[in-house]
């Protein structure tokens, strides 16, 4: 936050100037059972060059350290010239998306970002983004129940990320949305839709769709498009930017193409950095435009016939439409989209291609090698994109603890999530990985497993 030069004795006087004794005094209308109280988890304060120690020991945590997990967040090259440009102080400093004084240049790269990211996913709209992919999920799922108008549940598959199914119940459930997670196919890691039964649809709104899903299977998106159309749901899908490079884009899933498309905007030139700032992208069908949160920058002409950029469409509660709003999105992390935006023009569509072809190929060479090592085996047979899910005989939390201390970030553990699975890991290799990495991984995956198999734990101890 910024630095705040107040002395607590120019503190005290400002609350004797208005009749209140301490800050916590100035919160008095708020009732205390809404309160949060303290933080009790969070520690003590640290003086600035402590932070700053602190600080430089995360950093150097995070580097070194081979990047094997994808699960939503991914490890892709960035071109330098993307946050060359991003950091110039003429987007850097005035970003915020919303405010009526931006400039044009800010602006117009908001409309490019809308124009680049409605033709990767094949819609017709798209607004200048929102926090992140689960709460863009969220958005797009309370957007669909406003379209429906009769349906107050959404249909929101098991294959989800876990994490944004999380952040949806979350965000619904005080509008009375209910939420239905139907299972996957064991056999098959997807969504049979023999498994939707037309109970289901009964008082539904919406169906979601991951492409791909959170195991990296691809779902069978256009036969549950189709059966979600057949029983007047609407259609979400929740995609990843980078494979919609060289799949299908859900403006073209089944007969008619989903109402809404969703996904987390990261891999489009926005580094891990420990977890964000990411950005979420949202995208819809022109009938649907005025359901759809957040704003729109458009171009128009001004008196001269000049071509310009404006906000067209701004739906937050403090602008104009009050409380019909459907959004009370701020910044969007414009910032990011920036980013993304100058990404994916560096890129083009070849390049955005060649990524995507390159991560496939790296994974599906990666889970060839690791599955020809002994207790090691897919637990999903079919196509995948990005990462896939592998049993092991072993115990994944102590495989990955020893591949940690080889240096090496092995994967994304699935039991706590999907304990019916067992000892299963996620793994994941991005364009950024090369064949001496890929080595390094299957050599010491190798070492790990057979070592454990062969001199299990239990021998250990009573040895």
């Amino acid at each position: 936050m910024p630095f705040i030069p107040h002395t607590e004795d120019e503190v005290r006087a400002m609350l004797a100037a208005i009749g209140a004794d301490d800050v916590e005094a100035l919160f008095d209308e708020i009732p205390r059972a809404l309160r949060a109280g303290p933080l009790e988890a969070v520690p003590p304060g640290l003086d600035e060059q402590a932070v700053a120690r602190v600080m430089r020991a995360r950093a150097e945590a995070d580097a070194g350290y081979l990047n094997f997990v994808g699960a939503g967040a991914y490890d892709h090259h960035i071109p330098a010239a993307v946050w060359e440009l991003t950091t110039r102080g003429e987007f850097y400093s005035a970003y915020t998306p919303y405010q009526a004084e931006a400039s044009q240049g800010t602006l117009q790269v908001i409309y490019e970002f809308q124009t680049m990211i409605a033709s990767l996913t094949g819609l017709e709209a798209a607004n200048a983004s929102l926090y992140d992919g689960a709460s863009a999920l969220a958005e797009a799922v309370l957007m669909a129940v406003r379209l429906h108008r009769k349906g107050r549940r959404v249909l929101l598959p098991r294959t989800v990320h876990p994490l944004y199914r999380q952040v949806v119940r979350t965000l619904v459930a005080p509008q009375g949305i209910e939420v239905v997670e139907p299972d996957y196919a064991p056999e098959l890691g997807t969504l049979a839709t023999e498994a939707l039964g037309d109970e289901l649809a009964e008082g539904a709104a919406a169906l979601v769709v991951p492409q791909p899903n959170f195991f990296g299977a691809l779902e069978p998106a256009d036969a549950l498009t189709d059966w979600a159309r057949a029983r007047g749901l609407l259609v979400i899908g929740l995609v990843n930017p980078t494979a919609l490079a060289v799949l299908r884009p859900p403006g073209r899933w089944g007969a008619e193409g989903a109402d809404i498309a969703v996904g987390e905007g990261q891999p489009l030139g926005v580094p891990l950095s420990s977890g964000g700032p990411y950005f979420g992208f949202l995208c819809t069908r022109r009938a649907h435009l005025r359901q759809m949160p957040g704003r729109i920058v458009g171009r128009t002409v001004d008196a001269d016939g000049r071509p310009g950029f404006t906000l067209t469409l701004q739906a937050r509660e403090q602008h104009i439409r009050r409380s019909k709003a459907t959004s009370n999105i701020c910044t969007n992390q414009g910032l990011m989209v920036t980013a993304a935006t100058l990404y994916m023009a560096l890129m083009g569509p070849a390049g955005l291609a060649r990524v995507a072809r390159a991560c496939h190929a790296n994974t599906r060479r990666l889970v060839e090698r690791l599955a020809a090592i002994e207790g090691v085996a897919p637990v999903f047979p079919g196509p995948c994109f990005h990462e896939c899910a592998l049993r092991l005989d072993t115990s994944v939390h102590d495989v990955l603890r020893a591949l940690e201390a080889q240096g090496i970030v092995g994967g994304y553990a699935l039991k706590r999530h999907y304990p019916e699975l067992g000892d299963a890991l996620l793994v994941c290799a991005t364009e950024a990985r090369d064949e001496p990495e890929m080595d390094r991984y299957v050599t010491q995956m190798e070492r790990i497993v057979t070592k454990r198999r062969l001199d299990p734990p239990c021998a250990q101890k009573v040895g």
